[in-house]
């Protein structure tokens, strides 16, 4: 469910906290336009790794873009004691 509420609701900053407690995400608007995203801390370190992942993974492909890919014999060969 989309919780948007005007910024002066925080007066009762218990009640909107308490939305956020389900993983929802509480948009605050000032003069009626979005101002700010509250959330609780487990879901903005979520997404924070998901975001951090999605970025490593987009690194791999564009190496694979730009240096191609390495057959496995070539992989494993460093390996070899």
């Amino acid at each position: 469910m989309t919780n948007i509420v005007p910024i002066s609701d925080l007066k009762n900053y218990s009640e909107v906290l308490g939305h956020c407690d389900d993983g929802s995400v509480v948009y605050l608007t000032k003069n009626g336009r979005g101002k700010y995203v509250v959330q609780n801390l487990e879901s903005y370190e979520k997404a924070q790794a998901t975001m951090k992942l999605l970025a490593e993974l987009s690194k791999g492909l564009e190496s694979i873009r730009t240096e191609g890919v390495l057959s496995v014999d070539e992989a494993f060969a460093g390996l070899e004691g």
